[in-house]
């Protein structure tokens, strides 16, 4: 990573986190938490640095989105399989689902971010993989700023995971998104 600043950062669980109830809901995702943790660390990131969706609009058009797991939403693939093994019907919010970067349309579509999204799985330290990537998107004039979430989700029952985002951009570029 060369030259990458981190201009805001969020994690779940957190201070204000239940950790038991898990991250709130989000409509249309049922099963498992992956959705959700990755709507509310990016959430909770991007409050922290615009306030509110309507402010990062002038920004959003060269904001790229990078989730990084390396297990992905394993919870869903296994109520599809189980499904599948069964010879049940798979239910039918299951198969948008089962593409883990399927939440990152709700994300882009709430805060207005209209750069490239990826999702990928890295064989490191998933944050430390995220910043390479996105510093390969500012080099390659891709994207100006970078939302990189990451997600684990835990294999004990009961237990939701952990995720964390982080807004970041090169060290040139200062929050307004003018370069210096």
């Amino acid at each position: 990573m060369s030259g990458t600043r981190i201009w805001e950062r969020a994690s779940w669980p957190g201070p204000e986190s239940d950790e038991a109830a898990g991250p709130r809901k989000l409509p249309g995702f049922v099963v498992s938490s992956f959705s959700p943790l990755v709507a509310e660390v990016a959430d909770r990131c991007l409050r922290g640095h615009y306030g509110d969706p309507s402010a990062a609009a002038d920004q959003g058009a060269r904001t790229a989105v990078v989730l990084v797991s390396r297990l992905g939403d394993f919870t869903t693939d296994r109520a599809v399989a189980a499904a599948v093994d069964a010879g049940r019907l798979v239910q039918p919010l299951l198969f948008f689902q089962s593409v883990p970067n399927s939440v990152i349309g709700h994300v882009t579509t709430q805060w207005q971010l209209r750069g490239p999204v990826v999702s990928f799985s890295p064989e490191g330290d998933p944050e430390e993989a995220a910043l390479e990537y996105a510093d390969l998107l500012f080099t390659d004039g891709e994207a100006d700023r970078a939302l990189l979430l990451l997600v684990e989700l835990s294999t004990d029952e009961g237990v939701h995971g952990a995720a964390s985002a982080l807004l970041v951009a090169p060290e040139d570029v200062v929050t307004g998104g003018e370069r210096r």
